[in-house]
């Protein structure tokens, strides 16, 4: 049996300044940590290595749940993606459940990068937030 290398995605999370209590979410708790490891894992026995960093040297203001997406970056060198906001490679939160979103946008980069628009392209989202957008 050949051994195959594990295809790397990155998930990286900004550091955040929350303007509206509704929209926080702490990427520091338990339940987000509990989620990443069980993706992590499911993404392993599908040949994909999850990595995530923090990048609190950037800072993002939460101000609808378009910015918590915002929040998260999303890397795959090898499908071509790099640094994508969980909004540009998912579009439209179904339940704005930023886990969800997640999830979707982790194994869209792992299995289906070409769905996704070129990082260049400008596309506005609405995430049906109620923030005016």
């Amino acid at each position: 049996m050949a051994f195959t290398a594990l295809k790397p995605v990155t998930v990286t999370i900004l550091n955040q300044k929350h303007l509206r209590k509704d929209w926080f979410f702490d990427f520091d708790g338990q339940e987000f940590k509990l989620c990443f490891e069980n993706l992590a894992n499911e993404m392993e026995k599908l040949g994909v290595k999850l990595h995530l960093l923090r990048n609190r040297e950037v800072e993002i203001c939460i101000n609808s749940y378009a910015d918590l997406l915002n929040a998260l970056k999303i890397s795959s060198p090898e499908a071509g993606h790099t640094n994508q906001c969980i909004g540009h490679i998912i579009g439209k939160s179904e339940h704005l459940d930023i886990l969800e979103d997640l999830k979707i946008a982790v194994k869209r980069i792992a299995f289906a990068p070409e769905t996704i628009a070129p990082a260049n392209e400008f596309r506005k989202v609405c995430h049906n937030c109620g923030c005016g957008c």
